[in-house]
């Protein structure tokens, strides 16, 4: 169906978002000549670094991207998140996100949103007109709304995610081979849905780009073994997205972006093990398996990514930091962190937010207290196990990053400058001449 084939009637610009997982700006920016699509989006509109949020990790940053607004609004802090006045934990899911999406707000304008693979957002919506659920789904049969989408992805051996268990293999070979799987049938579903042509929003990740990131970043930045094979699925990257390009009809703005950057990895950090061998952490068992089995006594314990709580008395079920030495207990645990080097003598930590700095609204009751952003080499990790190292190494050779996050915008009005993940949803808004008020938005439209 065409675009003159449908009674829209109401001639609103149309946005279609495509976003790239942990893709750095600078990948696509320093190699022009392998991603001329992503070039070409640069020049005929605008791109640039902009930053991630705190912390810069997608369980966090895919809510925040899509309303606009901080953790302490949307209410989920990373992949991992404590209950209110408890140690029991939970992996928050689409409905822990408690702030409006920008594709609710375009549905209650009597307008259609298609929605596939965004990150946490199962079990999908059926106040859309379609939604695939992203990351941490259980399944394609229970994520996949209405039931012809499922019909149709199941046909093209459509997969949530890739197998991310192969990257741990020393042979990348067969997790290259899935992710080249995973990318192609999510670019078939894409482009199918595009071509659909009866939407006003679509919205669609490859999340494929940041597991690829995970297992090979450090082979492309310090010319590893698999660098062209990084560099060739990253051409079929810039391909697809040139090709959903092309298939856009003109009433269509691009804007394509990622949740944060990627660097390469040196070190994983074991944070709560050395919190344990500082005194900051002890537990009420020898072989402690989650929170709950922290002691009384602990003063501080972490979540990745870098989040940092103090065990503070009325908060916590067990605390045991008095509320009136809070601050004298949190400002020591920051110098701690902060001074904190690496086997070779770096700084492990690059900067340290104090909660109230990085969180605001309704559901900062389980905010962290601080967040350690790590120095580019250095993955801050949780765990709650005893003796294990404090530096380590694992399958993973590259990680997230605040900085470096990727955003592109084919439109002649737009101005990225200094922005951030909060300023795009309320750029899709304005491009889509949707009517919000300024003040509802952690961010700043860019048009």
């Amino acid at each position: 169906m065409g675009l003159f084939d449908r009674l829209r009637g109401d001639g609103n610009p149309r946005v279609a978002f495509i976003g790239v997982d942990g893709v750095p700006y600078s990948l696509l920016s320093e190699n022009e000549e392998l991603f001329p699509n992503f070039a070409a989006i640069a020049d005929d509109g605008t791109a640039s670094e902009i930053s991630s949020i705190v912390p810069p990790e997608s369980s966090a940053c895919w809510p925040s991207l899509t309303t606009g607004k901080n953790p302490g609004e949307t209410g989920v802090y990373g992949f991992q998140d404590r209950e209110v006045g408890t140690y029991d934990t939970y992996v928050p899911m689409g409905r822990e996100v408690q702030a409006q999406r920008v594709w609710d707000r375009v549905e209650e304008g009597d307008r259609r949103s298609t929605v596939l693979n965004v990150p946490v957002t199962f079990p999908p919506q059926r106040t859309v007109q379609r939604m695939v659920s992203g990351f941490l789904s259980p399944g394609l049969e229970k994520a996949a709304y209405p039931d012809d989408v499922r019909d149709y992805l199941e046909s093209i051996d459509y997969r949530i995610d890739v197998n991310p268990k192969l990257g741990h293999e020393s042979d990348k070979s067969a997790f290259i081979e899935d992710a080249h799987a995973t990318l192609d049938a999510r670019f078939e579903a894409f482009e199918r849905y595009i071509e659909e042509d009866d939407w006003d929003l679509f919205f669609g990740v490859f999340m494929t780009t940041d597991r690829v990131n995970h297992f090979l970043f450090k082979d492309y930045e310090r010319d590893g073994e698999y660098k062209d094979e990084f560099l060739e699925f990253y051409r079929k990257v810039d391909d697809y997205v040139g090709r959903l390009r092309e298939a856009l009809p003109e009433d269509v703005t691009l804007i394509v972006a990622s949740d944060h950057g990627f660097t390469s990895l040196d070190y994983e950090v074991h944070v709560n093990e050395w919190l344990r061998e500082e005194g900051w952490l002890s537990f009420e068992t020898d072989e402690p398996e989650e929170l709950g089995d922290i002691a009384t006594e602990t003063e501080a314990y972490s979540f990745i990514p870098g989040r940092f709580y103090i065990n503070l008395e009325g908060r916590e079920p067990r605390g045991s930091v008095p509320e009136d030495e809070y601050d004298q207990v949190r400002d020591r645990l920051k110098a701690d962190l902060e001074t904190l080097e690496g086997p070779d003598g770096r700084n492990v930590v690059d900067r340290v937010v104090e909660k109230e700095a990085a969180f605001r609204g309704d559901h900062d009751d389980i905010a962290p207290d601080l967040v350690a952003i790590p120095n580019h080499g250095f993955d801050l990790k949780s765990g709650f196990k005893a003796d294990s190292e404090v530096f380590d190494t694992g399958p993973r050779n590259g990680m997230h990053s605040f900085d470096d996050t990727a955003l592109y915008i084919d439109h002649p009005d737009a101005a990225i400058g200094d922005a951030d993940l909060f300023d795009i949803a309320p750029t899709i808004l304005d491009l889509m001449d949707v009517e919000y008020s300024r003040g509802e938005f952690d961010g700043a439209s860019l048009v």
